[in-house]
């Protein structure tokens, strides 16, 4: 018989509208019997519309979350919005509407996307960080961790964003550049707010150890940016008539005090102290230091900026030889917030100081060479030498190991005194930095502090809170339109009752994100959370989302729930068990014209033509011929972007979750093609075409596994591939999953239709009911709204999504033939692949029939032939 096509314009809605009414995605805090399961996305910025990258992302975390859900957890799957940042005061500049309104329209027009993929989201927790009342408790935790000194305040360096008019961290520059604005950052002095995230530097490091669910990139990329290092802080005495008066010594912090003997300068900050004294002086010093200052302070900066100094005429004594100085310059790659803000160079060690003594014309003296070269002949060229092996031109170093040199070097240091302390000692330094929030724009969470110049800085009372932003603000200026409101900033002072004025600078958005994972396990609460309910479902078993993360949000989540646990708001100290970093979406990009200058055009407007094995690519609207151009993320830019609304308008949610869950691994990105998703949709109408043709005489049985007989192979692969397709979920391996499906849709065609055609008897149908329903329930986490018409039309009674796993008969997926290796007088010649329970008797009989065997044998009967069973076969002649 034939069937209607698969309509997903009518299924997808009608279903999604069936889970919402009876609130099957509503999970219950009070559940606390079944094994919880966490299952979370890097929640989205309100941007306006959704993106292919999205649609990954979510139904990636969708299949973990309706296949945990029919293996029996208590699952949370809850959906927010990272609503805070500049994108919304850009548009309030440009567009001349609020920020405010901006961000709930976009947040209702990709709620609404969201939706149509059929995403088994329990949107009852649904917040965003803009609400009121998310940011009320926000300020709250804010007030906790000042109350437990995990919060300061002081002067300092900042990049400064001219055109944003905000302070950037030094993840946000990029090249030198703000991370959102492009334009050129500045250096500035400010006071501003910091969170202690060096006080867990080394507790961050370690615990790297125990997420062994977490790429080993990530965990390497966050070592990396903590990094512990151990070394000295060593101090140089400064020749006396060299230096500015207070000044004796240099101190600096150094891994490698085993190079000591290969120094030939000292480089310092333009801000230490001693390149300000010097530069009050030196108008051509003090002009250099400014120039410094005005280039960004990411390390991304310092590695591709030119490397620059001055040379300030200070000279420093050689700790093992007073005759020996060595010039003290002012440079641009060296920074106060790193180390003590001095270095002293090694050329023959380190490239960035071999490039620096090269242009300088300095000294260049190799110390360490390969255990295998000769010290006569060996010299450093363009390219630093910075590996192991051993000491030379060191004096009582020569010969040793640089690891025995570091240890030589501390100990005699160590026991020298200068100016009546230790001229070296033993220091751990990290990389990391404490986290600067203040930020100098409105939209953000309002800094809970309040400015009085009797009292200083005062906290906002609790029972005061929150400190609402003002809606009728101004966006005519650059800057902050906080700092300009008439009335918003003036409040008399909690303590004194005096006039006062309120902070004006509002929080990085990194804040609102590094603890909305614990605010979503009871997001009604008055607290911050719930400490209870937020100990059961905390850590987030899995987390998926972009790796462009690994640093700045991982790390400071990571940061924030320890402070929450100090706390008192959580007892645990990793908000996420396990990690996963989806590839992104990438598509092919399209010019029309020549060259670079030509213009780029969207995937929608093209045809794609192949003739004769070549493709090419035409304007839709005049025929005009397109260059087909590289395959690059998908970026409003270059216009290779694929619209979400398009493809499931044009095939349904179904189709394209299918295609981007199926065309490569997880972890890798995913190239969109035409032709990929026409596959899925033709998948998922033969997938229904199959089952709904046979549905009527399946529904006449009660579906059973056979055991025996003709279908029993039918039954084998059904219960094979839901093993198979079980270990794939648990891993991950979506498109693995996908390829065992096509598989077992593929072997249950034929019985399918044989079923709609009337043949086969009870027991084969009902063989075949089975399979069936197992197809249904596999596909489910993927195409959820195929399934539950197939189900349906199956009738089976309540929804797919509500339905138990299926269980595997395990004599169903035991492999009956075991494959033996065939020995001749102990030497491997032959395998034979047999069934499981053959006797000896067969065995020997087969293995004689082998080829190999009879080559070898060449006419002549064994000796002997020793069956191990299950085991091997060995044959004497």
């Amino acid at each position: 018989m034939s069937t209607e096509r698969y309509n997903p314009r009518d299924a997808e809605p009608r279903w999604q509208a069936k889970w919402a009414e009876a609130r099957v995605f509503e999970t219950d805090n009070a559940d606390m019997s079944r094994q919880k399961y966490y299952v979370l996305e890097m929640f989205p910025y309100p941007s306006g519309r959704i993106h292919m990258g999205h649609v990954r992302n979510y139904a990636m975390g969708d299949v973990v979350a309706r296949y945990k859900r029919a293996r029996g957890f208590n699952v949370l799957h809850p959906m927010g919005w990272d609503a805070f940042g500049m994108p919304a005061e850009n548009a309030a500049m440009q567009n001349k509407v609020h920020p405010k309104d901006w961000t709930y329209e976009n947040i209702a027009t990709m709620r609404g996307q969201l939706k149509s993929m059929g995403l088994s989201l329990d949107w009852s927790r649904e917040f965003a960080t803009c609400d009121v009342e998310y940011y009320q408790r926000q300020q709250h935790l804010f007030l906790d961790m000042m109350e437990k000194g995990l919060v300061y305040r002081k002067q300092s360096k900042v990049n400064w964003d001219p055109v944003d008019q905000t302070v950037l961290a030094n993840e946000q520059v990029i090249d030198g550049r703000g991370w959102r604005s492009g334009a050129l950052v500045e250096q500035r002095e400010l006071t501003q707010w910091f969170f202690k995230i060096t006080d867990f530097a080394q507790d961050l490091l370690e615990a790297l150890d125990t997420l062994d669910q977490w790429p080993e990139k990530v965990r390497l990329m966050q070592k990396n940016w903590i990094g512990r290092s151990e070394g000295l802080t060593l101090r140089w005495e400064i020749v006396p008539a060299s230096a500015p008066e207070g000044f004796t010594d240099l101190t600096v912090y150094t891994t490698r005090p085993d190079t000591l003997f290969g120094a030939s300068f000292m480089a310092i900050a333009a801000d230490h102290p001693l390149a300000k004294a010097v530069a009050e002086n030196n108008a051509d010093l003090a002009a250099f230091c400014d120039e410094c200052r005005r280039q960004g302070t990411s390390l991304a900066a310092l590695e591709t900026a030119e490397k620059r100094g001055m040379d300030t005429g200070i000279r420093v004594k050689h700790p093992f030889d007073p005759a020996w100085e060595l010039p003290v310059y002012i440079a641009n790659f060296v920074l106060m917030d790193y180390g003590t803000g001095a270095i002293f160079g090694c050329p023959s060690g380190d490239q960035r100081d071999l490039d620096f003594a090269r242009k300088y014309q300095l000294p260049v003296v190799p110390v360490v060479m390969p255990a295998d070269a000769h010290a006569a002949s060996f010299a450093i060229g363009d390219v630093a030498y910075d590996g192991d092996g051993v000491m030379i031109n060191s004096r009582f170093l020569d010969g040793m190991t640089p690891a025995e040199a570091f240890e030589t070097v501390t100990e005699k240091l160590a026991a020298t005194l200068l100016h009546g302390r230790p001229q070296a000692e033993r220091k751990v330094n990290f990389r990391l930095r404490d986290w600067g929030v203040s930020r100098q724009r409105y939209w953000g969470c309002p800094i809970p502090v309040i400015h009085c110049e009797d009292c200083g800085v005062v906290p906002v009372p609790k029972q005061d809170l929150p400190v609402k932003l003002p809606d009728d603000v101004s966006f005519d200026v650059p800057g902050n339109p906080l700092d300009r409101h008439p009335t918003w900033r003036h409040v008399n002072c909690p303590v004194c009752a005096k006039p006062a004025r309120r902070e004006t600078d509002t929080m990085d958005t990194f804040v609102d994100s590094s603890w909305y994972f614990a605010r979503f396990t009871a997001p009604w609460q008055n607290e911050p959370t719930d400490p209870k309910v937020a100990d059961h479902w905390l850590p987030v078993d899995q987390y998926i989302g972009g790796i462009e993360h690994a640093i700045l949000h991982l790390l400071y989540s990571r940061f924030f729930t320890r402070a929450m646990r100090e706390t008192g708001h959580v007892s645990l100290s990793e908000p996420f068990r396990g990690l996963f970093t989806q590839g992104m979406v990438v598509h092919e990009t399209y010019r029309l014209g020549e060259g670079a200058n030509g213009q780029w055009v969207t995937p929608a407007e093209i045809r794609i033509e192949e003739i004769n094995g070549v493709r090419r690519a035409r304007m839709i609207a005049s025929g005009e011929d397109v260059a087909i151009g590289s395959i690059e993320k998908m970026s409003k830019s270059k216009k290779n972007v694929v619209d979400p609304d398009d493809i499931i308008a044009s095939y349904g949610a179904d189709t394209a979750r299918f295609f981007v869950l199926s065309d490569s691994p997880p972890e890798r990105d995913v190239i969109w093609s035409e032709s990929g998703v026409e596959g899925a949709h033709r998948f998922v109408q033969r997938v229904w075409r199959l089952v709904s043709e046979a549905a009527p005489a399946l529904r006449a049985v009660a579906a059973n596994p056979a055991k025996d007989g003709e279908a029993l192979a039918i039954s084998q692969i059904a219960h094979k591939t839901l093993m198979a397709v079980q270990g794939d979920f648990d891993k991950l391996a979506f498109n693995k999953a996908v390829a065992r499906i096509y598989e077992l849709v593929n072997a249950l065609a034929a019985p399918l239709t044989r079923v709609a055609g009337g043949e086969g008897d009870a027991t084969y149908t009902a063989a075949v009911r089975n399979a069936a329903e197992i197809l249904v329930q596999l596909i489910a986490p993927m195409t959820p709204h195929l399934a539950e018409e197939c189900w349906a039309v199956l009738g089976n009674a309540g929804m797919v999504s509500t339905s138990t796993w299926p269980v595997f008969d395990p004599d169903l997926v035991a492999e009956n033939e075991i494959v033996l290796p065939v020995q001749i007088n102990g030497k491997k010649r032959a395998e034979l692949t047999i069934a499981r329970d053959a006797d000896q008797d067969a065995v020997r009989e087969a293995v004689l029939a082998l080829d190999a065997v009879a080559a070898a044998l060449q006419g002549q009967a064994p000796k002997k032939i020793i069956v191990v069973p299950q085991r091997i076969v060995n044959i004497v002649v």
